[in-house]
C-alpha cells in the first residue's frame, strides 16, 4: 500500500505541473434539419471554450460559393429580416426551398491554444407537390404513337405520378396497350385506338403534403379521312416504284447489260491540208495554145 501511494505521488505532481491545453469544441446537437416550406428552421450550434468568454461567431452558407448569413455580429443579403441568433444556434423564419444547403458554425476564440472550432448542419426543405403541367395533345389519327407527358418541377422530395381517363385511374398491365412511368410521369401508346379517346388528366403526390391535379384534357382518335388514305397510298406507292427502278437500274449494271459500245473521241485537233500553190507566172509566159476556141 505504502509503494502504490509512493509511485501516485509523484505521478500527480507531474499532472499539476504540466501545461494544459485550452481548445475551443463545436458541436451540433442536430447536424440534419428538415422542415417545411414556410416555416422555422432551427441550426443548432453549441460552442465549449476554455479561457475566452467572448468569442467570434460566424454562419456561412456553401454553394457554388461560400456566403455569409451572420458576419460581425450582424445578418447579411436575404437573412437579414428573417433570421436571428441564439448563442451560437441559427433560426431562420418562414423558409423556402431556395434556404436548402450546407452551413457552416464557426467559433473563434482567440485566447484559446486551438483558437476556431466549427460543425457542419444541412438543411433540407420539403415542399408540398404543385399543379403538375400536362400536356396532352387534342387529337391523333388511329394507329399513331402517343406519348403523354406530366411535370411538378417544385415538389420536394420528387413526385410520382399517376394518370387517370375520364376520372378512373389507369393502372398499366402487361395486358394494357399503354405504359405508365410513375416517377418520369409518362403515359406512353405504342398504337391508340378509337376506344382511347376520353377526358385525360394527371396527378402528383409526395409524402409531403395532399396531391395536386392538372385540369382534365380532351383527346380524341381519329380516323384517316378517305383523301388522305388515297395520298398516303399514292406516296408509298411511288416509293416503292423508285425503290424497285433503283434496284432494277443496280442489277443491270452489275450483270454488264446496261453498257453501250461507245466511240471514243480522238483527242488530236483537226489539221486541214495546206492550200495548193498559186500557178507561177514563169510557167504562163511558155505557154503554148495547143487547140483554137471556137465561139
Amino acid at each position: 500500500m505504502k509503494t502504490v501511494k509512493m509511485l501516485a505521488l509523484p505521478l500527480l505532481i507531474t499532472l499539476l505541473h504540466s501545461p494544459v491545453c485550452l481548445s475551443v469544441t463545436v458541436s451540433s446537437s442536430k447536424p440534419k434539419v428538415e422542415v417545411h416550406e414556410h416555416t422555422d428552421a432551427v441550426l443548432a450550434c453549441e460552442f465549449r471554450t476554455e479561457k475566452d468568454q467572448n468569442p467570434r461567431i460566424e454562419w456561412k452558407k456553401r454553394g457554388k460559393a461560400v456566403t455569409f448569413v451572420y458576419f460581425n455580429n450582424k445578418f447579411t443579403g436575404s437573412y437579414a429580416d428573417r433570421a436571428r441568433i441564439d448563442g451560437a444556434t441559427l433560426t431562420i423564419h418562414s423558409v423556402s426551398q431556395k434556404d436548402s444547403g450546407e452551413y457552416r458554425c464557426e467559433v473563434t476564440a482567440s485566447e484559446d491554444h486551438v483558437s476556431l472550432g466549427e460543425a457542419i448542419v444541412t438543411l433540407n426543405v420539403l415542399v408540398p407537390p404543385h399543379v403538375p403541367s400536362c400536356e396532352v395533345p387534342s387529337s391523333v389519327f388511329v394507329g399513331s404513337g402517343l406519348e403523354l407527358l406530366c411535370k411538378d418541377k417544385l415538389s420536394v422530395p420528387p413526385a410520382t405520378y399517376r394518370w387517370y381517363k375520364d376520372n378512373k385511374a389507369l393502372t398499366s398491365t402487361a395486358d394494357t396497350p399503354y405504359n405508365i412511368d410513375t416517377n418520369k410521369g409518362t403515359l406512353k401508346f405504342k398504337s391508340v385506338s378509337k376506344m382511347d379517346t376520353g377526358m385525360y388528366r394527371c396527378e402528383s403526390s409526395n409524402s409531403v403534403g395532399a396531391p395536386k391535379s392538372c385540369v382534365a384534357q380532351q383527346l380524341k382518335v381519329m380516323e384517316y379521312p378517305l383523301n388522305m388514305t388515297i395520298l398516303i397510298a399514292g406516296a408509298v406507292g411511288f416509293l416503292m416504284l423508285v425503290l424497285f427502278c433503283c434496284i432494277c437500274v443496280c442489277v443491270c449494271q452489275r450483270r454488264g447489260c446496261c453498257k453501250k459500245g461507245k466511240k471514243t473521241k480522238s483527242t488530236k485537233s483537226y489539221n486541214p491540208p495546206p492550200p495548193p500553190p498559186p500557178p507561177s507566172t514563169r510557167n504562163l509566159k511558155h505557154y503554148k495554145q495547143t487547140q483554137s476556141f471556137m465561139i
